[in-house]
């Protein structure tokens, strides 16, 4: 344990406390759970940061949308200003149908385009449930395994195989959000950025029975900010800097390096960094002393980008999740909704 750790260690045992406290009021109803009209999938996690939680609700809303579901998003909106379009007005507020500067939804959206209707805002039963007056069936909860005031149907808890369980700590002094006890919430639990982790498996098992599946980040393509493609050969070709303010950079490179790219230099940013013409001149700067002949960053980040563009190409990588057995986790979500859910199928 590092110095800081240990400084923050007692925070750490009173965070618990109160994450185990919460979580058996709601198991015991003495906290309610209000439930919206439809089916509720929730994805979440139990660390901070990225473990794939956007590609997999892109992942299952496209799943949903192509069997002719009604389908919403209820996320929070981290990182962004919501604008709630209402009778011809727009107010900053949470509300059932919003635009947002979130990156995240701004990603969602540039994906799913009008298919998919959001609820973006902290309250997410009060969004779900306008949502739902709408004709909404099927409500994807983003980031969802903490947010217990809203009943669920399916609960799926990702784990990102490179840093499963956040250094073993809780917050602050690690980044678990919850003991890892509560693994026993799960319905469904995947494994993201592997597809092979026995050592998690068993570390899971000692906490859940449910089923286990695995994930990989797939490459989509390689564009630029104006939708220019590198083709894989040509990607390979060229010297990059890598440069993200995402929960896990150092996935983000490692998996630039699977695909096989040159990575000469790396700058990393807190998580939903909005980035100032500052930020990129400082970022050419390092990549042009790493020899670097274009700057690359994920989908979410070209999202925080200013208008101003440095004079190295910056390229962006659009990536989807690739779900192995992915027909039989399919068939699993469906059959607990099945099992919980009224009259919407």
């Amino acid at each position: 344990m590092t110095l800081k750790e240990t400084l923050l260690w007692p925070l750490s045992l009173v965070y618990g406390a109160i994450a185990r406290i919460r979580a058996l009021g709601y198991r015991k109803k003495i906290f309610r759970q209000r439930r919206l009209d439809g089916v509720v999938i929730s994805v979440g996690n139990l660390t901070v940061g990225g473990t794939g939680k956007t590609p997999m609700v892109l992942w299952i809303a496209e799943r949903l949308l192509t069997e002719g579901k009604s389908v919403a998003i209820l996320t929070r909106g981290y990182g962004g200003k919501n604008v709630v379009a209402a009778a011809g007005k727009s107010q900053t507020s949470g509300g059932s149908e919003t635009s947002s500067t979130s990156d995240e939804v701004q990603l969602l959206r540039s994906r799913l385009g009008e298919c998919v209707m959001f609820g973006v805002g902290a309250d997410r039963y009060k969004n779900g449930a306008a949502l739902a007056s709408r004709g909404v069936k099927w409500f994807i909860l983003d980031d969802g395994f903490q947010h217990l005031q809203l009943a669920r149907d399916v609960d799926i808890v990702l784990i990102d195989a490179s840093r499963p369980f956040g250094g073993g700590h809780l917050l602050p002094a690690g980044r678990l959000r919850e003991p890892r006890s509560a693994l026993k919430r799960a319905d469904m639990i995947v494994i993201t950025r592997s597809s092979h982790a026995p050592a998690i498996e068993s570390v899971v098992r000692h906490y859940s029975s449910a089923p286990i599946f695995y994930a990989r980040t797939k490459l989509d393509s390689v564009h630029s900010r104006l939708q220019t493609q590198l083709t894989l050969v040509e990607a390979r070709g060229r010297a990059f800097f890598a440069f993200c303010g995402i929960g896990n950079p150092g996935g983000f490179v490692a998996d630039l390096r699977e695909w096989g790219f040159q990575i000469v230099g790396q700058k990393f940013f807190r998580d939903h960094h909005r980035y100032s013409p500052a930020d990129m001149a400082e970022i050419e700067k390092e990549a042009r002393k790493a020899g670097a002949t274009g700057l690359i960053c994920t989908e979410k980040d070209s999202f925080n980008l200013p208008e101003t563009s440095p004079s190295l190409d910056i390229w962006v990588c659009a990536i989807s999740l690739q779900v192995d057995a992915e027909d039989n986790f399919w068939r699993g979500i469906m059959t607990k909704v099945q099992s919980r859910a009224r009259d919407v199928l």
